[in-house]
């Protein structure tokens, strides 16, 4: 590949500069978080301290997915050779880069959920495997070989740690291809990216079910997993997409074209619909079966306070994307874009909600303060190492062996 040297009009060593507005909005929006969190934890109301355990989880979790969908779209892409997506590589590598922090970060929750105040109290209570007790519960007894407080924790720093190497790993052999050019750096990130995507593959699911099935340990559905994994692609692909306008807007990345964001706004359509797929799946199946020991999740689900959510969920995740992004033209304009992908991200924030909350706050009575404050404070927490991240190296790949290929992308 050459050097670029016929596009004089780019300027591959741009760099982001973090400042200005951007800045102070994540940096108030961090502090309003901490606020609230702490606002919450040091209620004296029982239910109150038992909705921020919840919403710390459930943001947490979202946080921690978003990231290792960087990761997943670094891997995925070089693994598949394309080419259309060479030039918006730095946004999903700055996502993929914070990933340990997202993990410690679960981590600590999930722990501080266990012992501190018990979110998984379904399946670690006293007295639930032993038989001798009031308290014995022979289906949690029966899953005692996978459902205990060591193989969780493990399997939590095994899952997360290994995503967050990986992630680490192909973020700086990018970086290190700029400075020496050549194919090696990029030749270690197929074999790195292929290992990856099967360690991904085969664990995400063991994930979800481990830190949100497990709150409701009775259930359980073979669909959950998968449940998880198209809300953690949607919405990681949502996160990149307005980073990018967000860009576009400020006047960086000009050699990103409307081609690059159709091709984005094609997946996100595609795997909204995968979500749908697999969440009318996991639900007409547990209905038309009338298995109780499943019906029993979306009875909860059912009930007045829930129900609205219920089907906002669908109708934001689902009719939303289909009515908005079928059309070519639409997919190609970054004002509809940005607007669909927010909205989008609002959608799997619900959808987590309601994966999380009844089984984790009995009687929950009350939405506000503390489950907009938390996300909030994510989102800050979010936008501010991203971008900072962003700010450190060239905004694209100089010496990828795709992007003059990208640079062309026509579609």
């Amino acid at each position: 590949m050459g050097t670029h040297s016929h596009h004089h009009d780019y300027n591959f060593n741009e760099q982001y500069t973090f400042a200005g507005t951007a800045k102070i909005v994540s940096l108030v929006a961090i502090v309003f978080g901490i606020a609230a969190i702490a606002f919450g934890l040091l209620s004296s109301e029982h239910i109150v301290v038992e909705r921020t355990y919840a919403n710390l989880l459930l943001m947490g979790y979202y946080f921690t997915c978003v990231c290792a969908a960087g990761a997943f779209f670094v891997a995925l892409h070089i693994v598949t050779q394309s080419a259309w997506c060479a030039g918006i590589m730095r946004i999903p590598q700055a996502m993929a880069s914070i990933l340990p922090i997202a993990s410690v970060l679960l981590l600590v929750i999930v722990g501080l959920g266990l012992y501190t105040h018990n979110l998984y109290h379904h399946w670690h209570a006293e007295g639930l495997t032993d038989p001798n007790s009031p308290n014995y519960d022979a289906l949690i007894a029966g899953k005692e070989t996978f459902l205990n407080v060591p193989g969780f924790l493990i399997r939590q720093i095994i899952f997360m740690g290994s995503y967050s190497i990986f992630a680490f790993i192909l973020a700086k052999l990018s970086y290190k291809e700029d400075l020496d050019g050549g194919l090696n750096s990029y030749k270690k990130s197929f074999k790195l990216s292929a290992i990856f995507l099967v360690v991904f593959g085969f664990t995400t699911p063991i994930w979800s079910f481990d830190t949100v099935m497990s709150l409701e340990a009775h259930w359980f559905s073979t669909m959950f997993g998968w449940y998880n994994f198209a809300a953690l692609w949607v919405s990681g692909l949502c996160a990149i997409t307005i980073i990018l306008v967000f860009l576009k807007k400020a006047g960086y990345m000009v050699w990103v074209n409307e081609n690059h964001l159709h091709d984005l706004g094609k997946l996100i359509f595609g795997f909204s619909i995968f979500w749908t797929y697999v969440w009318f799946a996991q639900f007409m199946l547990i209905w038309y079966s009338n298995i109780p020991e499943e019906t029993v999740y979306f009875y909860k689900r059912w009930e007045p306070e829930y129900k609205p959510w219920f089907w906002l969920n669908i109708i934001i995740n689902f009719v939303a994307p289909l009515l908005l992004l079928m059309d070519r033209d639409v997919k190609r304009k970054q004002n509809t874009m940005l607007f669909v992908c927010i909205l989008l991200l609002a959608g799997h924030w619900l959808d987590y909600y309601i994966m999380i909350m009844p089984g984790t706050v009995e009687t929950h009575r009350g939405f506000g303060l503390i489950e907009i404050g938390t996300a909030a404070g994510f989102f800050g927490l979010f936008t501010f190492l991203v971008m900072n991240k962003l700010s450190k190296h060239a905004l694209v790949p100089k010496n990828h062996p795709f992007l003059d290929e990208s640079l062309h992308h026509q579609i």
